[in-house]
């Protein structure tokens, strides 16, 4: 399903959103979230790109707050795919699997393993115990307060992976 607004980005838009993942999340970002072959949507009110899109899927939105990757399911995936576990992911127990799915938000008592650069306001992948994708979203908690609290949201979910399944 490709946006008929979709264009391939010059090499000077191209090589910012690069710089940008890198920034934002390490530098083999880069390639996962920017390759070459990205299509981009720009804001018509501000003139910025406001989506990348590779293959139809949306791999990010760009927030216009503050110029950062607000990561897509389809993101989520190119992530995992070329990252080893637990880079830029929240591991939740099994039982909670299904709620994180449907798009509800991450207790820190259902928190079993996290990367451990994780901040608060970072965007995070979350997973099951198998490294299978659940959801993306927004952490809360720094990556050692996922770990020791048994109280309070962890991660502020975005989109579960459910949501996805319903387009198709």
């Amino acid at each position: 399903m490709e946006k008929k607004n979709a264009m391939k980005p010059d090499l000077w838009t191209l090589r910012q959103l690069k710089v940008v993942a890198q920034y934002q999340f390490g530098n083999e970002f880069a390639d996962i979230l920017a390759p070459d072959e990205i299509l981009v949507t720009f804001s018509r009110a501000t003139k910025k790109v406001r989506e990348v899109l590779f293959k139809g899927k949306r791999l990010a939105t760009i927030r216009a707050k503050d110029g950062l990757y607000s990561i897509g399911l389809a993101g989520a995936k190119r992530i995992i795919k070329h990252t080893k576990a637990p880079k830029r992911r929240v591991m939740v127990q099994s039982d909670v699997s299904e709620f994180i799915a449907d798009g509800r938000n991450v207790f820190a008592k259902h928190v079993v393993k996290v990367d451990p650069d994780i901040r608060p306001e970072d965007e995070v992948i979350v997973v099951s115990e198998e490294d299978k994708l659940l959801a993306v979203g927004r952490a809360k908690l720094s990556a050692e307060y996922m770990l020791a609290f048994q109280k309070g949201t962890a991660i502020k979910v975005r989109h579960g992976i459910k949501k996805l399944e319903k387009e198709k």
